[in-house]
């Protein structure tokens, strides 16, 4: 018999023990890439992220969720960023925030997928992501379980009414996001 709080109580099939994991946001981070001008790539980062995940006893109850601050858009050009958050593009004054909830996660091993809705401004698409599990690690720092993940997928800005600056920026923007989260606290044994 398993103790519920051993670390061998992991959902079925999942290496994680269910429960909420919360973020750790010194090891986390959102970047995304777009296309300048079709020759170029701009990359950059949002740095306010607030992001969730949920394990429960099977990978169909797996939820993931994020909340971004558009105005923590990151592009290492202060002149840039202000243009982007801008009325004229971003208008991060309506459009505070971009939400994601998954809605489906499966996978086995190293490889996964996830889909969920993306909201930005009022407007929601469906958005699949690919997923790396990096694996799950006891940290020397907290002493508490670790788990890391890569997630890559692309999404259209006209999907979101954000068709500003055609001709320069692409419509493609490709992101990724690499997220480590901490084990629910009292599920080690």
């Amino acid at each position: 018999m398993t103790d519920d709080n051993s670390p061998t109580a992991y959902a079925s099939s999942l290496p994680l023990a269910a429960g909420d994991w919360e973020l750790d946001p010194l090891h986390s981070a959102v970047n995304f890439t777009i296309r300048h001008l079709g020759i170029a790539k701009v990359r950059g980062r949002f740095g306010e992220v607030k992001a969730g995940l949920y394990v429960g006893e099977t990978a169909a109850d797996v939820k993931v969720s994020a909340e971004i601050a558009l105005a923590s858009l990151d592009t290492g050009n202060p002149d840039r960023d202000a243009h982007t958050r801008s009325p004229e593009l971003l208008d991060v004054e309506k459009r505070p925030t971009m939400t994601f909830r998954s809605t489906r996660v499966s996978g086995d091993g190293e490889e996964w997928s996830m889909e969920g809705d993306l909201t930005i401004g009022g407007v929601t698409r469906t958005v699949p992501f690919a997923v790396e599990f990096g694996g799950v690690v006891d940290s020397p720092v907290d002493g508490r379980r670790h788990a890391g993940f890569e997630a890559t997928g692309e999404i259209r800005r006209s999907d979101f009414g954000l068709d500003f600056g055609t001709g320069f920026l692409g419509d493609v923007v490709k992101v990724q996001l690499d997220m480590q989260f901490v084990e629910p606290q009292g599920q080690r044994g």
